[in-house]
């Protein structure tokens, strides 16, 4: 029950403002209703939903936008292998996993990472769930009411929400970072990013990504075997 609190904090509004972001872009697109709220529960992941929507707009078929949904995906599996560790325990039910898997998400997976070390081990599965329940739905019910609001909110700040989960991940990330190699990823993706954008559209993510965190492993790596 105390995961699902945080349906009432700044992490979920920011999803529900992103999700009525989407709700307008999608709307836009000429998608109905029901598939827009459905593309929320099922895939639960703003970037793999934009690139849904942009694909139907081109009229791509069904397995390019399956595709390109894979490569956005593919991010949220070191996600889940770093989580992983605090979820796993010896009474928790297989079908939990599923829903843990199914609730790793940008969001989700940093409030877990900061909430989750904190809490006894048998309680730590159930407060995710509760944390991934109460985003699903925040993100729902701001893309239902993005949609109902497309055409009166301004292009510009439909733009603006769907930048706000990005942003809010960004600033997590530099107010958790503690350690040397935590800059150093940060800056490395910083850097490397543009350059990936530029050289390679549509994989500069994946590539940021591998570069950034290569960068630094082998920084941590080096510091490691100096103390030794």
């Amino acid at each position: 029950m105390q995961g699902l609190t945080i349906a009432f904090q700044i992490p979920a509004l920011i999803l529900g403002a992103t999700g009525a972001g989407f709700g307008a872009l999608a709307h836009d697109a000429g998608m109905k209703f029901g598939p827009t709220a459905f593309l929320s529960v099922v895939l639960y992941a703003t970037p793999a939903q934009v690139v849904l929507v942009d694909q139907f707009a081109r009229g791509a078929s069904l397995l390019g936008g399956a595709f390109a949904i894979c490569l956005t995906a593919i991010r949220l599996l070191p996600m889940m292998v770093t989580l992983m560790p605090y979820l796993r325990g010896p009474d928790v039910p297989r079908w939990q996993y599923v829903f843990a898997a199914h609730y790793i998400a940008i969001t989700g997976w940093t409030e877990a990472y900061r909430r989750l070390p904190l809490l006894p081990p048998r309680l730590r599965m159930p407060h995710f769930l509760g944390i991934g329940t109460a985003l699903m739905c925040c993100l729902t019910l701001g893309t239902m009411a993005g949609y109902e609001l497309a055409g009166v909110v301004p292009p510009l700040l439909t733009s603006a929400l769907l930048f706000m989960t990005p942003l809010y991940f960004i600033m997590s990330l530099i107010l958790g970072a503690k350690q040397a190699v935590d800059w150093v990823a940060l800056l490395a993706g910083l850097v490397v990013g543009p350059i990936c954008y530029l050289a390679a559209p549509g994989f500069d993510l994946l590539l940021t990504g591998l570069m950034g965190g290569t960068i630094a492993f082998w920084f941590g790596h080096g510091r490691e075997g100096r103390r030794l």
